[in-house]
């Protein structure tokens, strides 16, 4: 069994809008057994369409198509399936109701335009959209399958995981022969080729499942792939392969799937009762916007404050004017202060603090762009750890912050700190 993806829009083919729609779609895929082998974006062209609907008839056993369902004249894919199916529209009155019920709920009057849109190929099948007015289209020919979902991506989400997948999986149930599940390890500190070394021979016991390495600014994600006869099987090689790699790298590993590394943390705190609070420079407050951004934050953040400028640094954190004289701002003393200063000043059980050259100017010899120093203070200890990260700006700022979060969690769960 295998599947094709065709996008449709030329707002991704100019880089307008990123496909994260094939992300997902090929996530939802290979979980049901009908990977995806081919993935390819059409423009607003129907010539261009028609010659991808040609090689999926041909080559594919399932077909999802995204985008071009829209009430516009660039919204092509309708009358290229009527083309190519030789088919004609005919009116779904359910469908009709349920965009002019859509309409009504914010007191909108309905353009005549969005009437196309409840109708559907007469020889298909709708596909319901609870979030949106364009209905998803579902079409059998020669024992193959074309499914077209609308491109807005939480519409196109709902119904691929509430519809389209459960009616894939009954049609095809005895043409998939095998179970393909996959996990996703998310870990953080290790470069792409420093990880593969440490989990190289876990390489060699792999048998038919597969290792990728998913590489980002803040980290690595470890994709593992196994199938089996059915999910108890696959489930288990997963489970093998999972302890063969924390074996190597378990202190590395923050959490799995979509998870981050601030709410991983949150959960600590949250069953621990501590509190947490922040002084940031470098990072101008993107540590602290992390860490709100988890809901629940209010119950152990209790707040932060981004000094960026050394008087502030002295008047609100009491950083000694000696240290940045002798040290600078950026150093392992003014860190060091900087979260002792904010842990007493909110009066919580931990602290962080951030100072370094974002850049991309602003460094030195002896102090270059990238250098960042990340403080660490509660009632037993105050530390600072050095960083050497890069010259992009942004990117030191994401990573300095995910670095502190990371420090902050191997101190609540008293892993060792490699840095």
């Amino acid at each position: 069994m295998k599947s094709k993806l065709i996008t449709v829009g030329d707002e991704i083919l100019i880089g307008q809008v990123v496909n994260t729609n094939a992300a997902f779609i090929g996530e939802k895929m290979t979980a049901a057994g009908i990977p995806l082998k081919k993935t390819v974006v059409v423009g607003d062209s129907e010539k261009s369409l028609l010659e991808e609907f040609e090689d999926a008839l041909k080559y594919f056993d399932v077909t999802i198509i995204t985008g071009g369902l829209g009430p516009t004249s660039d919204d092509i894919t309708k009358p290229a399936l009527l083309k190519f199916f030789n088919d004609n529209l005919v009116m779904n009155w359910r469908i009709l109701r349920h965009v002019k019920k859509i309409f009504q709920s914010r007191n909108l009057a309905m353009p005549s335009v969005n009437i196309g849109q409840a109708m559907l190929p007469s020889k298909s099948k709708a596909i319901w959209n609870p979030n949106g007015t364009a209905p998803g289209i579902w079409i059998e020919r020669k024992n193959k399958i074309f499914v077209v979902l609308p491109g807005v991506p939480h519409e196109m989400k709902a119904m691929m995981t509430d519809y389209v997948v459960p009616l894939l999986l009954k049609r095809f149930k005895r043409e998939i022969k095998n179970v393909h599940k996959y996990k996703t390890l998310l870990t953080t500190g290790l470069g792409e080729s420093t990880l593969y070394q440490k989990v190289i021979q876990v390489e060699k016991k792999l048998g038919v499942s597969k290792l990728a390495y998913l590489p980002s600014p803040v980290g690595v994600r470890i994709r593992i792939d196994a199938s089996g006869n059915n999910k108890s099987a696959a489930g288990h090689e997963i489970l093998r392969i999972e302890k063969l790699i924390k074996e190597k790298i378990g202190d590395y590993i923050f959490g799995e799937s979509d998870s981050t590394i601030e709410e991983v943390v949150a959960k600590i705190f949250t069953k621990g009762k501590k509190t947490l609070s922040i002084a940031e420079s470098c990072t101008g407050g993107m540590l602290s916007s992390l860490i709100v951004s988890v809901a629940g934050a209010s119950k152990f953040y209790l707040g932060g404050i981004c000094a960026y400028s050394n008087r502030e640094k002295m008047k609100l954190l009491q950083v000694k004017n000696s240290t940045l004289k002798k040290f600078g701002a950026v150093s392992r003393e003014t860190a060091i202060e900087m979260a002792d200063g904010i842990r007493k000043l909110m009066k919580t059980d931990f602290a962080l603090s951030t100072t370094g050259v974002a850049g991309p100017t602003g460094g030195s010899r002896v102090k270059p762009v990238g250098l960042v120093w990340i403080g660490f203070s509660s009632a037993r200890k105050t530390y600072a750890a050095e960083f050497k990260f890069g010259s992009n700006r942004q990117i030191n700022i994401a990573r300095a912050s995910q670095r502190a979060i990371e420090i902050l969690r191997r101190e609540l769960l008293g892993i060792k700190i490699y840095f």
